[in-house]
């Protein structure tokens, strides 16, 4: 597998953006120079990402989220993050 990262990847198992392959690597996201750890879904070249809002949820289970614009920079973490 490349280390080049897709231009929009979901969490959610239903979406067509969705590589669970990918997601098991681990996926870091760096929104407007700050780290985010509750990335629902991302699209570098639109300049967005998904958060959840809170702990709602919609009337399939799934967490109510909202869109969040910026620069978005996502990573792979490698072995060596968790000693950063």
């Amino acid at each position: 597998m490349t280390d080049t990262l897709p231009d929009r990847l979901s969490t959610n198992p239903s979406s067509p953006h969705y590589n669970e392959e990918l997601l098991q690597r681990g996926i870091g996201i760096r929104f407007n120079g700050a780290e985010k750890t509750t990335v629902e879904e991302y699209c570098v070249s639109e300049g967005w990402i998904r958060v959840a809002a809170g702990k709602s949820l919609d009337r399939n289970g799934n967490p109510m989220t909202i869109m969040l614009r910026g620069k978005v920079e996502p990573y792979l973490r490698g072995p060596d993050a968790a000693s950063e």
